[in-house]
Parts: C-alpha cells; structure tokens; sequence
C-alpha cells in the first residue's frame, strides 16, 4: 500500500530538476531556482485533487496535526477528543500543543464511536479530531454534525486515507482542517512529508505563519525584514519532497484503484468462509484498499489464526501497541469495546502491485487456516 512501489524514472526527473538548481528551501532565491517553486506547485496541485481552497506542505503528517493544533489558537490546557485506535501521533500532536488528549472508543469500522464521542465532550472539551483509519472513514458526517452542534472545531486526521471519499466527498474536507501522511508506508509517498489542507482562510494564514516561525511570506519583501507574525516553529516542507509529491499524486488515482482491484481479488474468494466478519466499511466505494480486514468470533482464536498465517509466509499487519496500548499509555482509559474489536482483528496490507501467484497464496493461506482454527 505504498506510492515507494511505483517509483520510476518521473520521480527521479523530478528530483533531479530540483538539485539542477540547488535550491531546496521553498521560500525565496527566485532567481537561482528560475522562478520554479515545486512545493507551491504540490499544494496547488493537491488542493486542487481534494477540493479544498487552501493546502499548505509541511515536514509530515504528525507536523500537519501539530500545525493544525495551533492554527486554531485554542486555549491551553483544555481537552481535544480523539479514538483510542489512532497512529500515536495523534496523541503526542494533542499533548504537544498543551491540550489534554481525551479518548474515545471505536466501532467495527475501526473510526470514532459515535456515541461514546458524545459521552466523552464536556465542558472542557475544545476540539475533535476523529481519524479516518487504514483507509476509509466511519461516521464522518455524524462526527462533525455533533461538532456543530457544540461549536466544536474539527480537525480531521485523513493521515492514513490520502484519496479516499466518503459517499463523493474527500476524506480531509468534512472538518474545518484536514491533515495527511506523504511518509515512506503511505500510499502516496515523499519519503517524509505532509499536508494541511482548509476552506478556511484566517486558520490557513495562522497555519501558515506557525509552520515557519511566524514569517508571512510576503511578496517581494526578503525574509530578514519581515515582522514575526505569531509564535512558530519550522514545520516546512522542502521542494525535494514537493517534486515528489507532484509525481506522486499524479499517480494516485491508479495506485488506488491497482489496490482495490488486488483487495477484491482476495475478499472474493475468501468471503464464503464461516466464522470470517469483513471489517464494516459504510462507504465501499470511497476507501482506498490499504487493508484488508475481518474479525474472528474470539481472541484466542485469532491470535492462533494470526500465528499459523505468519508460519506459512503471510504476515498479518501488526498494530495494536503504537496504534492502541502507546495511547492509552499518554492518556489513561479502559476501551473493552475496542480492546475487544482489535483482539479479534486480522488485517493483510494490500500492496500496489501483486503478482497473481502472491494473491493466490494469501487466499490459500486463509483458508488453509480457517479450516484449523475456526
């Protein structure tokens, strides 16, 4: 599930127009570089994809929720509600803002649980970030109807679902922010990188302003005379990684679709199975395929499932401590329902590219096992 498979000679071109010139910074030195801003490039390119007016490039996925954070200028040391079942970045961009992060439990689609979202928001609360997980979303439009309703800010973590939609709408514009991974897994990659993305312009400026110390960029004004606009950091992202974005994402569309069409290869021989639940997905046709997932009946069962697919060279996606236990390790809670959810969760990464000899062997792997265990 990765945009690393598809790497070919475009990527290569790109990169090396790029050091052609010997700018890898993506503000200033108009002339060296020739007028050529390939992050600029990227976000235009990418807003444009997505659907949304603004995108700004920083240095990751984990820098796009740290810049979404502060962007929105919330006060310190209130709560920010997100699931328990979440990349631990997501935790640590929380704690790392100031804010107290506040978990949730998730449902079987692996996203946010409704009602417990609606249980946990309090007085306190300032903010949600819900995540769209391995590649689809759950209830996403429930999530910011909730939001709206007590004049809560949205900051959505499409980190791991670049390209997915949800019912015809992208993944990453249902909330006031969205934030996404270009990291070497990810099924687009700039080996490190991410993306911010918003319609709305006064948190795209503050977004802007935080990622570089403060600068505001401004035209024909050299960035040793500019004003420091607000605190900030460096979060930028540099125009190697843009150049690699713009190729990457060009090449989106048919890396999604290669990975749908391997997934469905697999669930299709595999569904009759007794004792299989396929992951819930409420929009098959917008998720991106990264994974394929069901449940068994028990944990012992799939954890022997798991062991005996691993024996006979199928490994099983491994995900619950840095996505689950590393989180509830920052920010305490008792999650049954999810615990039990991921216990009995059984998740194969689909890649990009699949020889018809390497699916074959997944099915048979599958069912080879399930006539053992279940």
């Amino acid at each position: 599930m990765a945009g690393r498979e598809v790497f070919d000679e475009e990527e290569i071109r790109e990169v090396v127009d790029v050091l052609k010139r010997k700018v890898l910074f993506r503000y200033g030195f108009d002339k060296e570089r020739e007028g050529i801003y390939k992050v600029k490039e990227f976000e235009d390119k990418f807003k444009e994809y997505i659907g949304s007016k603004y995108a700004l490039g920083v240095s990751s996925g984990s820098a796009a929720l740290k810049v979404a954070i502060e962007s929105l200028n919330l006060p310190k040391g209130k709560e920010i509600i997100t699931q328990c079942f979440t990349f631990v970045a997501t935790i640590e961009a929380i704690e790392e803002s100031g804010f107290k992060p506040v978990l949730c439990e998730i449902d079987e689609s692996l996203n946010m649980d409704i009602s417990d979202l609606e249980r946990k928001i309090t007085k306190d609360t300032c903010a949600i970030i819900p995540v769209n997980m391995m590649g689809c979303s759950g209830k996403i439009d429930k999530i910011v109807e909730i939001a709206r309703s007590k004049n809560l800010p949205v900051v959505e973590d499409n980190c791991q679902s670049t390209g997915a939609s949800y019912f015809g709408k992208k993944l990453g514009t249902f909330g006031d922010i969205g934030c996404f991974s270009f990291d070497y897994v990810k099924v687009m990659t700039t080996g490190e990188g991410g993306m911010l993305i918003t319609d709305n312009e006064e948190i795209y400026k503050q977004a802007e302003y935080y990622h570089d110390h403060g600068h505001p960029h401004l035209k024909d004004i050299g960035r040793g005379e500019e004003k420091r606009m607000r605190k900030g950091f460096n979060f930028r992202m540099n125009e190697l990684q843009g150049a690699l974005g713009i190729v990457q994402l060009k090449k989106l569309p048919e890396i999604i679709k290669k990975q749908k069409e391997n997934k469905k290869k697999i669930e299709e021989e595999i569904k009759n199975l007794n004792g299989i639940v396929f992951r819930n997905i409420p929009d098959t046709e917008g998720e991106i395929a990264t994974f394929l997932t069901f449940y068994l009946p028990t944990k012992e069962k799939a954890e022997k499932f798991k062991e005996k697919m691993k024996n006979l060279g199928v490994n099983p996606a491994i995900l619950n401590y840095w996505h689950f236990i590393a989180n509830i390790e920052i920010a305490g809670g008792d999650f049954p329902k999810s615990k039990d959810i991921l216990e009995r969760m059984i998740s194969i990464e689909i890649k990009t590219i699949m020889k018809e000899e390497e699916i074959s062997k997944i099915i048979d792997v599958i069912r080879k096992v399930a006539k053992e265990v279940i």
